[in-house]
This record gives structure tokens, C-alpha cells and sequence, in this order.
């Protein structure tokens, strides 16, 4: 495709090709724009590589700008390998001297990877030489010269090695014929966009995401991946993508491609290495197309023990005390994010042997665990999480999963489920162990019902935790630790907090997360509290005076331990 270089700024009228547009991006000054023009005619470079050179911007956001101002295509060469690209349209020297690469053909259109595409000159050359049509992919300037030296790394045996899998990253076929070319159009076409999808899910699982969304804007696309609770932007693909990326997860999710109008769920699965990992995919229409993303369900994380979760010894004695009670209400509560989930399937797990029945039911189910029966929610059909309640009553459970209590009628069954003989477990979404009490009474369940049926509650955050690797001892002043809650006693010099740094195998310092735990037994005083219709403020000074640490003693804890820093337990309990 031809590109269009007559970007008209009477200010920059002495500069053309990539220097005007890095000046209009605001990327460079005109007068080093044009002085790194005369350097690069001075030492006889192009001018790309004049830029780099002279470190005034770097290959990753040249590339991005050229493509944003131009309206090509970009693409990372270290997703390509080289060994399948075709070498035999233009010589190694040629591909040297017009500093571009050959990336694959379709018909009479040949693509080319080059960090210049406002080069003309070259654009005629290759048509002349190949009696094809040109057209250009963005690449980056240093990842091109490793390739055309013969260094670039091939991707495809990076998965390879990572997924077992035969995975490869190419343009187009070369050799297909106009007539199979016709017939085979679509598939040729959605190629890219198949490999850049399992490229995308196997980074999200090497990066340890728990997240991948992708979203169309007006006139970009990007993707980004949700690592240790922070969102981070990954890439930049084509906006023209978008479509065929939507349609492509909608198929392996069996969800419905001609419906753009209304959000859908679904699921689908990859096999990574030996184990199987399942993925549950959400679309939302959006103004510029469909917003997707699919959340990382590892069934291992239900499997990792309690001891893995973060639980001090203390709070882990309590809830394990009351998980083996053989019927009562263990309720677990705090944001969505939180870890809720993990930590219910943590305790199924626990309880999960031949002899027991146990029974769930969720909107949707995100954990399959073997030898538990599992109910999704199906508000259409009439099965509601009530609907599901009364008819789990039927089927002689032990043990019932609750995914929320969100209204009166599910609450009242739950409860007298826990009267009756059954061990039922659920969550709700408040920012305590104390204020969940009073959110059901709120609800309109009686007092006496809550009193004799919920044994204990557990709030949670999650904090990023320290990268052993790479954390250092921190200094902070006296009074800042003391306004975090740090009690005078605890501030003897015997410990040391620590603060992120960062290395090649972290996330800026962190890798993982921690749980902070508020594990709130309903004590005979506190259901005392609770008959006479108290606070959530007497609940909670009653929990003190029993030795129950709230959300930002259980962080400074950690702290303490040296397992996160102060500004992260600040940030996840800063209520």
C-alpha cells in the first residue's frame, strides 16, 4: 500500500519522511530533527538508523509512532522465525542494502518489515526488481538488524519449548496458487490472528496474569494483562484485528459470533505442558467493537494447601476448627479480586473426601474440582442460586458452596440449610468480618437465625508480595510506622521492614500475592452483640477484646515477616 508522506506543517517543511513525523508526534524538536538529518547524510545512514544511533528515541516507540501516524501494521520480529520466511523474492543483499525483510506474499502483494516505510525509493526498487506490490509492516530498527545478521530468535521454538506445541507466526503461504489462494483466503487470513492468540495466552501464563483484556478504541487496539492485581499494557496489534480476534476466542468459547449486540460468557481450555488450564471469557459490546476478557482459572490454585494462601498460624487454627464442624455457616467476605473464591475451594479441597457429599453453586463456576458436584446459576432457565439451595436440600449434601448471597430468599435458605444439619459456606461483599453481620441483618434476616447458624467469618485482601530475590531493607521514620499501626512495644529494632527493588525474574519487585486475614469467630459474646440487634462497631471492639486482628494488623504482620512492604498493606487496607 502506498503511504501517504505529504504530512503538510509549513513549520517543518525542511524535514520529510520519518523526521516530520516524529516532530509532529512531538517525539523530536525541528532543530534536532534537523540536525540529525544533516549527521545521517553526513555519514552516509538512513535516517532511522541516524535516530536510534544518537539514542534521541528508541526503536519500541519509533516503531509505535510510525505506525500510529502512518496507519500500517506493527509487528515484533522476535515473534517471527526466521527459518520460515521466504528467502528466495530478494537476495540477503539486497534485503541488506534496503534494510528490509521479506515477510511473505499473497498473490501479487508482497509485505515487507522495515523501520522506513516513507522511504520511496526503496517501495520502487523491490516493484521493480520482484514485479510485485510492496507493502509495508512496521518493525523495530534493532530487532530488524539482529535478523538480517542472522541472530534473530525464533519464537516458534520458544513455544515450542514452553507449550509443547508446534507454534509458528507467518504472513502468508508464498507458493499458494490464485485459484487455492481464493479457496483458502480466509483461513491464509486468520492464520495471524490464531498464532497471536495462543502467543497471547501462553505470556499470560509464563507472566503469571490472572487477566487478559483486550479493547478496541477508536483508532487503536490494545491488550493487557492483569499481573499480581496491576494491569499492565502488553501490546499494540492492529486495530484491524479486532474483529477476527473477537470472532476467533468466540469460537473456541462456543459462544455465538453473529451476536455483537448484547455481552456473552464462555469458556475454553488450553493444554500447557502437561496440565490443562481453563480460561472463562466475557464480551462487552463497546462503542468501537467488542471489549473481551478472559479470566485464568488454574484448578492447582485450589490445590496449593492453606498453608500457601497466607493464613498465620493462629487464624488457619480457627478456620479449620470450623470447616470440620459438622454443619454451621462459614462465611467469606471482602472486594471482588479478593482471593474469596481460592480460599472456599482452598477449604472444599480440605473436605473433599470419598465420604462426604459436597455441592456448589455459582455464577459461574471458575474452579473445576473433581468429586465436588458442581451448579452454575442460569437466571433465564429459573435456576437461581435460592432455585439451586432448595433442590441441593434434596439431594442429601454434607457440605454446600454458596457463590453469593445476594438477596433475602437465597440468605434464609443458606441459614436454614446451616440449622439443619449441613455445612454451607459462602461469601458476601463487604469490607469486614464485623459489618457482615450486620449486612444481614440489613437483609432482613433475623437476628436469632444469624446467631445460631454462622460460626465464623473471614475478611480478605490481597497484597503483592516480595520477590526473595531482590528486596532490600527499607528505613522508614518512626512515626510513619507508628500512624500505620504499629504499636510503640513492637518498634524494639528486633525486626527490619523491606522495600521492592526489582529483578529479572519480578514484577517491579513483587512476585505474587499474600492474603491479609480477618478471621472473626461468632463467640457466645458476639452472638450476644448480635441478639440485641448491636453495631458493627461493638461487634468489632468485642473481636479485639478476643484477640482478633483486623485487616491492617494482619498486613503489618506480614510486614513484620518481611513478606510485603508497608506501601502495599496501606494501599489494600485503606478502607
Amino acid at each position: 500500500m502506498p503511504v501517504d508522506n505529504s504530512l503538510s506543517e509549513p513549520a517543518h517543511s525542511t524535514l520529510s519522511g520519518v523526521a516530520r513525523v516524529l516532530v509532529n508526534a512531538g517525539k523530536l524538536q525541528s532543530r534536532a530533527a534537523e540536525d540529525l538529518v544533516r549527521q545521517a547524510r553526513e555519514k552516509k545512514l538512513n535516517f532511522v538508523s541516524a535516530v536510534v544511533g544518537a539514542g534521541a528515541v528508541s526503536p519500541v516507540d519509533l516503531a509505535h509512532t510510525l505506525s500510529t501516524a502512518l496507519a500500517l501494521p506493527l509487528l515484533d520480529l522476535n515473534a517471527v522465525d526466521p527459518q520460515r520466511l521466504p528467502h528466495n523474492i530478494i537476495d540477503a543483499k539486497l534485503a541488506h542494502q534496503y534494510q528490509v525483510v521479506v515477510l511473505g506474499r499473497r498473490g501479487n502483494r508482497l509485505f515487507i518489515g522495515g523501520a522506513d516505510p516513507t522511504d520511496q525509493e526503496v517501495v520502487e526498487r523491490i516493484k521493480f526488481a520482484t514485479q510485485l506490490q510492496p507493502e509495508w509492516v512496521i518493525v523495530e530498527h534493532d530487532k530488524l538488524n539482529k535478523l538480517l545478521a542472522g541472530s534473530g530468535a525464533s519464537a516458534s521454538e520458544a513455544l515450542e519449548a514452553i507449550a509443547g506445541g508446534d507454534f509458528d507466526f507467518d504472513i502468508a503461504e508464498e507458493d499458494a496458487t490464485p485459484k487455492e489462494e481464493a479457496a483458502d483466503m480466509t483461513d491464509v487470513e486468520d492464520a495471524p490472528v490464531v498464532r497471536f492468540l495462543q502467543k497471547m495466552l501462553i505470556d499470560a501464563i509464563n507472566m503469571r496474569a490472572s487477566d487478559l483484556h483486550f479493547e478496541p478504541y477508536e483508532y487503536h487496539y490494545r491488550v493487557r494483562f492483569r499481573v499480581d492485581g496491576e494491569l499492565r499494557e502488553i501490546t499494540q496489534p492492529p486495530i484491524a484485528i479486532k474483529d477476527k480476534l473477537a470472532s476467533r476466542i468466540k469460537v473456541i468459547s462456543r459462544m455465538d459470533i453473529a451476536e455483537k449486540r448484547v455481552p456473552q460468557d464462555g469458556r475454553m481450555k488450553l493444554k500447557f505442558g502437561a496440565k490443562a488450564i481453563d480460561f472463562r471469557v466475557s464480551t462487552l459490546p463497546t462503542l468501537f467493537g467488542e471489549k473481551i476478557v478472559i479470566r485464568i482459572l488454574d484448578p492447582s490454585s485450589a490445590k496449593l494447601g492453606i498453608e500457601a494462601l497466607g493464613y498465620e498460624k493462629i487464624e488457619k487454627e480457627r478456620l479449620l476448627a470450623c470447616i470440620q464442624r459438622p454443619y454451621g455457616m462459614v462465611l467469606v467476605t471482602g472486594p471482588t479480586g479478593s482471593g474469596k473464591t481460592v480460599s472456599l475451594y482452598t477449604c472444599l479441597n480440605i473436605l473433599n473426601q470419598p465420604g462426604v457429599n459436597i455441592s456448589t453453586v455459582e455464577d459461574p463456576a471458575e474452579i473445576n474440582l473433581p468429586g465436588v458436584n458442581q451448579v452454575n446459576v442460569n437466571d433465564k432457565a429459573g435456576l437461581t442460586f435460592s432455585a439451586a439451595l432448595k433442590s441441593f436440600l434434596r439431594q442429601d449434601p454434607d457440605v454446600i458452596m454458596v457463590g453469593e448471597i445476594r438477596d433475602l430468599e437465597t440468605a434464609d435458605i443458606a441459614i436454614k440449610a446451616a440449622q439443619t444439619g449441613h455445612m454451607v459456606m459462602s461469601t458476601l461483599h463487604t469490607n469486614d468480618a464485623p459489618t457482615t453481620l450486620t449486612r444481614l441483618l440489613n437483609m432482613g434476616v433475623a437476628p436469632f437465625n444469624i446467631a445460631s447458624s454462622v460460626l465464623l467469618i473471614t475478611a480478605q485482601r490481597l497484597a503483592r508480595r516480595l520477590c526473595e530475590n531482590c528486596k532490600a531493607p527499607a528505613e522508614y521514620p518512626r512515626d510513619a510506622l507508628l500512624r500505620a499501626g504499629f504499636a510503640e512495644v513492637e518498634l524494639d529494632g528486633s525486626w527490619k521492614p523491606y522495600r521492592a527493588v526489582g529483578c529479572s525474574s519480578c514484577n517491579n519487585g513483587y512476585r505474587g500475592r499474600v492474603g491479609l486475614y480477618q478471621v472473626m469467630p461468632v463467640t457466645e459474646a458476639i452472638q450476644r452483640i448480635i441478639l440485641s440487634e448491636g453495631t458493627a462497631m461493638d461487634i468489632a471492639a468485642q473481636a479485639r477484646a478476643e484477640g482478633v486482628r483486623d485487616l491492617r494488623q494482619s498486613g503489618l504482620v506480614k510486614v513484620k515477616a518481611g513478606v510485603t512492604t508497608l506501601e502495599e498493606v496501606l494501599a489494600a487496607t485503606n478502607e
